[in-house]
């Protein structure tokens, strides 16, 4: 059953929220957030992408660059920009985008939790990724990015948060990146209490985008229980916030490709024909309407694929995922793109840049796009329950959750 914790919050002077909360470090590249953070000191960008208080730019992963993170931390601390809350309490972290809410808690989750499987993970990490956040943690003593989980509905949580949330004011509400973000505080040691019990009922918790970040928590939580076994640590718990599921949207996550691996488009297309039903698509821009279609365009034409009879693996969970089979029985086979991962012929493009962005690429230098059916919130969980992971890619959520606006504290 799922253990959450309240904790002592370092969170941003009231007044100040707006100006240091900033979107998640992973989104854009160096170049981009100094753009973003241009005319904000505040921004937790600078925290979050110390390179870019540099002039020259460094590697991120230099150590001075941590040592800057720290160093604007602190100092961000001593003048009051951050406070940390006396007791510890959850929190309400609401957003609102396109008329959409979804609703999440601010808690801490167990450590022990993510190790035994209590929270279940859906994607591989990559060492030189979790490393780049350990050493972030580490200069720090502190978790800054949270971890964005779900579990199934219960009707009791989404209760009391919604009693509290029209019982009291938030303590922040503004908006940024097309996004209402409006937060509460629940400081009330019953409902704490409450809503740890209720959480002890839920089966397991999912991480939904994270992975890195969670990956890198725990392997620092045990780093330190070398030094200090107490499990009560602040360490053995991450800074996570929690969605039932159906509050969620994913978007798919759109597939460029460079080149077609020495084909001409006559070859191209006869390749295709053999493993999909190819025509032309009944929109342009094509978006699948329902699991198991794909768009591609390629030449100022729109197409809708669909998998011939028995392409597609009738009892593999995983190998049934649209971005599966798109890898396995295009990508792979007809434009040699064996491990996405690293192969730098092809690009991934969140779905909420639009289907006029992969037209865009397609003309100016890519050859060939894909747009996706997303991925579901019952794929991700059947994965998960089952122990596999799902191929590089496969989820894009959005609104993301701003970092910079719930720190926690390892000591």
């Amino acid at each position: 059953m799922a253990v959450i914790k309240p904790f002592r919050a370092v969170r941003p002077s009231g007044r100040l929220a707006h100006r240091i909360a900033a979107l998640p470090y992973d989104v854009m590249n160096s170049g981009e957030a100094k753009e973003m953070v241009e005319g904000n000191e505040l921004s937790f960008l600078r925290i979050d992408r110390a390179e870019i208080n540099f002039p020259e730019m460094p590697d991120p992963h230099d150590p001075k660059v941590y040592a800057k993170a720290r160093e604007i931390f602190l100092d961000m601390l001593a003048q009051g920009h951050f406070i940390q809350d006396e007791r510890e309490c959850f929190y309400i972290y609401r957003q609102i985008m396109d008329g959409r809410a979804q609703t999440g808690l601010v808690a801490c989750a167990s450590v022990d939790d993510y190790n035994n499987d209590v929270i279940k993970k859906h994607e591989h990490t990559r060492p030189d990724k979790e490393q780049d956040r350990i050493d972030h943690i580490k200069a720090l003593e502190a978790q800054t990015g949270p971890i964005f989980q779900t579990y199934r509905d219960d009707g009791q949580i989404s209760g009391l948060i919604d009693e509290w949330v029209r019982k009291h004011d938030p303590i922040y509400q503004f908006r940024a990146y097309n996004v209402d973000h409006i937060c509460w505080i629940v400081d009330r040691p019953e409902t704490v209490n409450e809503l740890k019990s209720l959480f002890a009922g839920v089966a397991n918790l999912y991480i939904a985008d994270g992975h890195h970040r969670s990956a890198a928590a725990v392997r620092v939580a045990m780093e330190m229980r070398k030094q200090n076994p107490d499990p009560e640590a602040e360490f053995n718990y991450f800074l996570s916030v929690l969605f039932p599921a159906s509050d969620l949207k994913i978007w798919p996550y759109n597939r460029l490709v460079k080149d077609l691996a020495g084909a001409s488009l006559e070859e191209f297309f006869q390749q295709v024909e053999e493993r999909f039903v190819l025509e032309k698509a009944p929109a342009s821009p094509y978006a699948p309407e329902q699991k198991g279609t794909f768009g591609m365009y390629i030449a100022d034409q729109w197409y809708r694929l669909t998998p011939r009879p028995g392409v597609v693996p009738k009892d593999d969970l995983v190998k049934g995922l649209d971005v599966a089979v798109l890898q396995d029985q295009l990508l792979a086979p007809i434009l040699k793109i064996a491990d996405p991962r690293t192969d730098q012929r092809i690009e991934f493009v969140g779905g909420i840049r639009g289907l006029k962005e992969l037209e865009r690429r397609v003309n100016e230098d890519m050859q060939v796009a894909f747009s996706m059916y997303p991925t579901s919130i019952e794929e991700i969980i059947a994965v998960a329950d089952h122990n596999q992971v799902m191929p590089p890619k496969s989820t894009w959520f959005e609104p993301k959750l701003l970092s910079g606006l719930f720190i926690h504290k390892l000591r």
